[in-house]
């Protein structure tokens, strides 16, 4: 089997911890790796398969001479606007997990499970993005539906965790909670959210826009359409809750006026489906909840449900680790995929 030359940008963040974790958890060919981060991070190091490797900082010319074949980016989207331009120059395939480049009609936007062929653009720029975590979940569940019966609209909640703010976020949780028990919650000043975490749900996520969604909301909206090569509907509201790992959804799809929903039909689709595991017994209470996801390269959807009132509707619940499946694994997919494709052309 090749082996592969792969630089990891953002190595000492979570989603680029995840990275080196999901490479050695799922076997990926690595040849050698290079971890990078910004000057502040560099010097340290980080183990892979039993190495210890020096982490280093990312400069223009890092990529010069380094022969590497696959750089994921997952260190902000200024980062990748920077300096991606400098892999793809040295002979790399840029893998990016960023906002920066997802809308870019040149650039594919890949979920492998939903839309795999679109990988094959890649050599437009050199670059394919990795969609948000929140779209990337939702999409697993939205395709095979709307294979089965044509989607009309999805209108979707998130319930997402404190980690989706990275490290800050998960340690603004814990802090809070520490201070909470110590009676001195209100003497903590939020810094990595707007509000309070800890004991409260927050319906703010990114910066608010002028049509009154947020740009994580408008992220959901529009990846969603690109990467299904559709045209449906779609309305979100995007929450933080005080869960640190795992993002969980509430989506209600409306599909064509003459679908009547056969919910075991459904089901069947969904438990057929990649990477997609059906967990659904309320009555044995048995349906997917963040201790259920975490860790996991899987996306779980329970809570099947018709509509009481519209044959063509049906409401689901879905959950999975965003750290992994909605950054770290989908971007390792992406690239298996990648190799899978050169090697056939």
């Amino acid at each position: 089997m090749s082996k592969y030359n792969v630089a990891i940008v953002g190595a000492t963040g979570a989603v680029g911890e995840e990275l080196v974790r999901v490479l050695e958890d799922l076997e990926f060919p690595v040849a050698d790796l290079l971890p990078l981060a910004s000057a502040r991070s560099a010097g340290g190091h980080i183990e892979f398969k039993g190495k210890n490797i020096l982490v280093e900082e990312l400069t223009e010319n890092i990529f010069e001479g380094r022969d590497i074949d696959i750089a994921f980016f997952s260190a902000g989207g200024s980062v990748s606007a920077k300096y991606a331009k400098y892999a793809v120059e040295a002979g790399a395939v840029v893998i990016d997990n960023t906002s920066h480049f997802r809308m870019d009609p040149k650039v594919p936007l890949v979920v492998p499970e939903v839309n795999p062929e679109d990988i094959v653009h890649w050599c437009d720029t050199g670059i394919i993005a990795n969609p948000n975590c929140s779209t990337i979940q939702m999409v697993q569940l939205l395709k095979p539906l709307h294979d089965l019966y044509g989607i009309k609209r999805v209108d979707v909640s998130t319930y997402q965790a404190a980690s989706g703010a990275g490290k800050e976020g998960m340690e603004e949780l814990v802090k809070e909670m520490q201070a909470f028990f110590a009676f001195k919650l209100d003497e903590y000043k939020a810094e990595a959210f707007v509000h309070q975490i800890a004991l409260n749900v927050i319906p703010h996520i990114d910066v608010p826009q002028p049509n009154g969604y947020t740009k994580e909301e408008m992220k959901m909206i529009d990846e969603t359409n690109k990467i299904m090569h559709s045209d449906f509907a779609v309305s979100a509201t995007c929450v933080r809750v005080p869960v640190l790992r795992s993002h969980s959804e509430s989506i209600t799809i409306t599909f064509a006026d003459n679908v009547v929903v056969d919910v075991d039909k459904a089901r069947a689709v969904l438990g057929d489906f990649e990477n997609v595991v059906v967990m659904d017994d309320i009555e044995n209470n048995e349906y997917p909840m963040p201790i259920t996801s975490t860790d996991t390269d899987l996306t779980f959807v329970g809570r099947i449900r018709k509509d009481l009132y519209a044959d063509n509707i049906l409401h689901i619940w879905g959950v999975a680790d965003q750290i992994r499946v909605g950054a770290a694994t989908n971007s390792i997919r992406i690239a298996q995929k990648w190799i899978k494709s050169e090697e056939y052309n």
